[in-house]
């Protein structure tokens, strides 16, 4: 910025001079009238004065344009005067706005073959100082590979803004001011102070081009072929050996192992998992030589070191970054840990507390203690789906769109495969606070009848008296009636009834006594409240009694109704009774009666 202060006063001196010409030729000019004066001395006074008021006019105009001329001198001074401050203030600025800066902001090593030169810490133009240090990192290779190279090849070219290191017709690295006021230093002196360190760094570059360096990159390259052979012919021998070891083990030490009665792995089982392993980790030595050897292999010539550097990179880039995000994620990792034991301890205190109500110690009015288990099992499942939403933000890519996606297309199958499911939930949720039965009550579903073995969300499963195990869902049990034996049995005793007929020639005392004493005279049968009959039909040649009898045991129901159908009829047979059932016709016409002999001989003995 000096430069152009300084530039910027060189049209005013041009202007100056300029004037001062025009001075010296109005003097010559005045001479020239005073010559012209002395010539015209012979003239008359009238062509005199003449004369002179030409003369006059023609000063006064100089004079005028004299003091023009001097303002805008003036003016073109205070302009530059102005200029110069201004810039020096700019510059100022400048300085202290770096010197705050370079503290803070690290500067752009220009590293070739890991020798940093120097370092760049501003921008030209579009160019960053990344790029800027990329740029002249290449051209230095490029040179380096120039076996004409001298150092005496570079040299500086200077202009108004840059200061370029030239190498032919090439330029190296372009000097600006504003490197120069982050080192402190001027610009040229900046510039000649990067030309020995890029003039060695070259000549160094040279060297390692060479034939005889070649060739010695050449030789490296085949001694770490054969180390690299020799390791993988030792690799395979020990192998072999270990291999060999393991079939020894298998057959004369290894034994089998057991859990309970369940042979879980016998030898030849543990020597083929020992094998496998074996050859797992063969195969993973091998790959950690090819890793190493691979990279040093590519590192030997100086063409191909980049390359080797980031085949190097292809291996560790992604370690370190498994490592940096296993680290990242300890605080999350610790924030689940904690939610899962707060959720785990939280459902360990209602389980108790459900097994408390269950088992009547704790009773809570209006709340039955059946429902104490599936309350649980609700209150289980909402809180394990409250501890998932609540971990689901702390799991690792949680935030990508395949994560989102992958979850939403979860949710979109179980939502459309889950339709019936959902309803049977529904249903037994409903079955479980409507309480129609309970695990072991007698119930008839439907044509379906039984013993309630198991209740899920989803099914009902049935044990009917013939030892079958029917499976319900849930819904169809809600859209069906239900038939609970035992509930009535327990709150008010059940009563099991059933038809007989007696023709009409039998009194119906007898038959109500008969009925009454076979109904007394069952295992099982209360005897409070006393059975009853009622006469429920009348046809043209018998009459239908229906007895009915409590109960308490509804689980033997059929157990029941076989031993009060075999007393009535032995009471039936020991009074000398017909039972009219089934029907039929006889004529009293001196034929049999339709009982057992042993019974008709006793009647006629009576």
């Amino acid at each position: 910025m000096l430069f152009g202060i300084i530039f910027s006063f060189q049209p005013v001196e041009a202007q100056l001079r300029e004037k001062a010409k025009e001075l010296l030729t109005g003097n010559k000019v005045e001479q020239k009238a005073d010559t012209l004066r002395r010539d015209t001395a012979s003239l008359s006074v009238s062509e005199r004065m003449r004369l002179d008021s030409i003369r006059l006019e023609e000063l006064s105009l100089q004079l005028q344009q004299m003091k023009l001329n001097e303002i805008v001198l003036v003016g073109k001074l205070d302009n530059a005067n102005s200029s110069f401050k201004n810039d020096s203030l700019r510059r100022a600025a400048q300085r202290k706005r770096i010197d705050s800066l370079r503290a803070l902001t690290p500067g752009v090593p220009v590293v070739v073959k890991y020798d940093t030169l120097f370092y760049i810490y501003s921008p030209r133009g579009g160019t960053t100082p990344h790029t800027r240090a990329e740029n002249v990192q290449n051209i230095i290779k490029d040179i380096g590979q120039d076996y004409s190279f001298k150092t005496d090849s570079l040299y500086l070219l200077d202009t108004e803004n840059l200061t370029d290191i030239m190498y032919g017709n090439r330029v190296v690295f372009s000097v600006t001011d504003q490197d120069a006021l982050w080192q402190n230093v001027s610009r040229d002196s900046l510039a000649h102070s990067y030309i020995p360190v890029i003039a060695a760094k070259i000549t160094e570059l040279k060297k390692e081009y060479s034939v005889l360096q070649v060739l010695k990159h050449i030789g490296a390259f085949i001694l770490v072929i054969i180390l690299q052979v020799l390791l993988w012919r030792a690799t395979n021998y020990l192998f072999r050996k270990l291999r060999r070891k393991i079939t020894w083990l298998s057959l004369n030490k290894l034994k089998s192992i057991k859990i309970r009665d369940y042979e879980f792995l016998n030898t030849h089982k543990q020597g083929r998992v020992l094998l496998f392993f074996s050859n797992l980790l063969r195969y993973a030595i091998i790959l950690l030589q090819l890793v190493i050897s691979v990279p040093i292999l590519f590192s030997i010539f100086p063409q191909t070191e980049d390359l080797a550097v980031e085949i190097f990179g292809y291996v560790i880039n992604p370690i370190k970054m498994i490592v940096k995000s296993i680290f990242s994620y300890v605080p999350n990792l610790f924030v689940i840990v904690v939610i899962y034991y707060a959720i785990k301890y939280l459902i360990k205190g209602v389980e108790y507390i459900a097994g408390e109500i269950e088992s009547e110690k704790l009773k809570i009015t209006g709340f039955y203690p059946d429902w104490a288990q599936p309350t649980f099992n609700i209150i289980r499942f909402l809180l394990y789906v409250f501890m998932i939403a609540m971990i689901y933000p702390y799991l690792p890519g949680s935030n990508s769109g395949v994560f989102q996606g992958i979850s939403v297309f979860v949710g979109l199958i179980v939502s459309l495969g889950s339709s019936t499911a959902i309803a049977n939930i529904i249903a037994g949720l409903v079955i479980t606070y409507m309480r129609p039965f309970r695990i072991g009550d007698r119930i008839k579903l439907g044509e379906t009848e039984g013993n309630v073995i198991e209740k899920t969300p989803f099914v009902t499963r049935i044990r009917t008296p013939k030892n079958e195990v029917v499976t319900i869902p849930n819904s169809f049990i809600m859209s069906s009636h239900t038939t609970n034996y035992s509930s009535s049995a327990r709150d008010y005793g059940l009563i099991i009834h059933s038809k007989v007929t007696f023709g009409y020639e039998v009194p119906k005392e007898e038959v109500l006594d008969l009925l009454i004493n076979s109904a007394l005279a069952t295992p099982g049968v209360l005897s409070k409240p006393e059975p009853f009959v009622l006469e429920t039909e009348l046809h043209d040649y018998y009459a239908v009694y229906q007895i009915n009898a409590y109960i308490k045991d509804a689980n033997k129901l059929a157990q029941l109704y076989s031993d009060l159908h075999q007393t009535i009829h032995d009471k039936a047979n020991e009074a000398g009774i017909e039972l009219m059932s089934p029907h039929y016709y006889a004529e009293r016409d001196g034929n049999p009666l339709a009982m057992p002999p042993e019974y008709i001989k006793k009647r006629k003995e009576a």
